[in-house]
Order: C-alpha cells, then structure tokens, then sequence
C-alpha cells in the first residue's frame, strides 16, 4: 500500500460515517469505548467466534462483529471492510498476531503512520531510531561469549514478553536461546519500571508543541510479569535457578503509576526527540506510542524499548488517568484516537493521519 492509494480510497468514504474497526483484544474495550464517546460506529473483527465476554461491558462492545477463521483472512475482507468505511486501529495484539508484513500492505486506511511498524519490530533498527534521538538505551550485547555480567534477552516483535530470559554467563544463554528466532540481548538494569504513555498529533498544536504539531503525556503504568515479580517470595533468583526454575517475564496485567513531578521535564524531552527523529527517518510516528524506560538510582531514564502504538498498559484509565484529567476529563487513549480521528475529518486532513 502507499499514501496514494489510501488517498484515492478515502475519496470514496462517507467522512461522515466513518467506522471505528479493530480485532477484539489487548485494549480493543477502550478503543471502542472512546469512539463510542466521540460518536461514531464501531465493528470488532473476532478470530473463530464471537467472544460472549463482551456482552457484559455494553459501552465497549462493538455495534457489529465481523468474524474470521483466522488473523490472514482479513486480508480478504478488505471489499466488505470499505463499504463500512471502516479506519483500523492497530494495536499490540492485531500487529504481533497479523505480522507487521500483512499490515503494510493491507489495503484499508489505517490509523498512524505504517512506516512505524518495521522500526518498531526489528531490534536493531529501533536502536537506530532510539539511539538516533539522543536517548540512552541498555547495553547491547552483541557477541554472547561476551556476557560476564546478569543481561535480558529479548525475541524481536511484541510478544507480551514471552521467550524473554536472563542470562548471568554464555553457558546460561546457550541452555535457553531458541536459535531459531532474532533475538537482542541488553544488559539487565537496576532500577523501577515506567511504562509511558505517549500522544503525538501531526495536526495539532495545542499542547507541548513541537517542529509540527504537539505531544501529549496521557498516563504511566508498570507491567505484572510472571514469574518475576512473585519469585522472591521462594528465595533468590541464583538459589531457584540451581533448582532449574528460571524467572519469566509474561505480562499478565498492568499497575497504574504516577511519577515524581521533577522528572516530566524529561518525560517530555524523550518524547520529543522520538517523534522528531522519526520525523527525519519514515516521516512520524502518529497517535500513541510508549517508552519503555528503567530510571536508575541517580534518576537517569535508561529507554529499553518503544511499542508504537496503543498499549495495554493504557487499559486502566479506560475514564482517564492523573494525567488526561488536566487535559480533559474523562481521557482515554482510545478516546484519544477517536478524537484525532474526527478532528482529521473536519478538517479535511485524514490524510495526515491515516496510512
């Protein structure tokens, strides 16, 4: 797909009867909650049947289901999709499970910027990006014979964490490496866990205002991973590993979390230099995305990785967070997007926004 073709597709839409369309998962309740709020219709694609928890959250339930056998049969939906004048909404789930490929050449307007997606999947690439906005990142750890002190290894693509593993010696990373995957290894840093949540709009400019358009800080969570936040309960780490039980790191829910007032400055600058640089790379990251960041004892950010689009981490301020409050009240991120969305149409540029 290129922007022509989503240009000439949009010619053909009623943009006043856009519908809001993602797969029904990881934050699809508040994504159809917040354009519900904003007006407009809603269709949740479901893999294999109808999910009947659903019908117990009416205000994010989908007006209508399209079901499919599976995540590649959208592909074939596309005719059916555009006579809706469906806009798709990513998100972690739908981008792991549909493959990043499958997404870039999907042939429905799609809310962000598609570029993002092969920066964001590939490790050394978003090292590029990340490194290439001036933030520090954990040491890479190219050569394994090279580990001598305790490292994560990580899959390439979003996964929810699973597969990820620590590492104290080239003899623990050969015993639980799956060779056949791309894989990262950083170095494992002390420190607490802050999972930002990120608005950029190209097409605005009312809040803290960049090069082109303005970002937004919309709320904070930290990840509960299995095993690794229970696993002291039964000893250390070194003492359960002689056991041959290893700590996972399987996100299982998210925790809301407010940070120190004095480090939003910083908050704001990293997030700048991420969309200018993006900017410069594949033309902008657009809508939500998250820094995944450690902050050390001395209060320095360590960024370890960028999901570049809505995350789970959101799903706890469905009616807002400390955050959105002092921008709106009652500020989801799936609000959020509902709301970029119309603005867009108003004002004849979802062009910008759609991809």
């Amino acid at each position: 797909m290129t922007q022509k073709n989503i240009n000439d597709m949009l010619t053909s839409y009623d943009k006043k009867n856009l519908t809001i369309c993602t797969v029904c998962s990881h934050s699809s309740l508040q994504i159809f909650n917040g354009a519900r709020k904003e007006g407009f219709k809603t269709l949740g694609i479901a893999i294999g049947e109808k999910k009947k928890f659903y019908d117990a959250f009416p205000l994010g339930k989908p007006d209508e289901f399209l079901i499919v056998n599976n995540y590649k049969d959208i592909l074939k939906c596309t005719d059916e999709l555009r006579k809706k004048n469906v806009v798709v909404i990513p998100h972690g789930s739908f981008v792991e499970y549909f493959g990043a490929d499958n997404f870039i050449k999907l042939d429905l307007p799609t809310f962000g910027n598609r570029n993002v997606l092969m920066w964001e999947s590939d490790r050394k690439m978003e090292r590029e990006w990340l490194e290439g906005a001036g933030l520090t990142m954990p040491q890479e750890i190219k050569n394994p014979k090279d580990i001598n002190k305790p490292v994560i290894v990580k899959y390439h693509g979003a996964k929810g964490g699973k597969g990820f593993f620590i590492a104290k010696t080239f003899d623990e990373f050969q015993k639980r490496i799956q060779k056949n995957k791309s894989f990262t290894i950083q170095e494992f840093v002390m420190g607490t866990r802050y999972y930002l949540h990120y608005f950029y709009s190209p097409i605005q400019d009312d809040a803290y205002k960049l090069s082109k358009g303005s970002l937004q800080l919309l709320s904070m969570d930290r990840r509960d991973e299995t095993t690794i936040d229970e696993v002291h309960r039964l000893g250390s780490i070194a003492e359960l590993e002689e056991l041959g039980i290893h700590p996972t790191f399987v996100v299982t829910g998210n925790i809301p979390i407010v940070m120190r007032e004095s480090l939003l400055p910083k908050v704001f600058k990293m997030g700048e230099s991420v969309v200018e640089k993006s900017l410069e790379l594949f033309g902008g990251i657009i809508g939500s995305f998250c820094l995944e960041t450690v902050i050390t004892e001395d209060l320095e950010f360590k960024v370890f990785e960028i999901s570049a689009r809505i995350v789970a981490g959101t799903n706890p301020y469905i009616a807002g967070s400390p955050y959105s409050e002092m921008i709106q009240p009652d500020l989801s991120t799936g609000r959020r997007i509902a709301q970029e969305i119309k603005y867009a149409a108003k004002k004849n540029l979802l062009h910008e926004v759609l991809s």
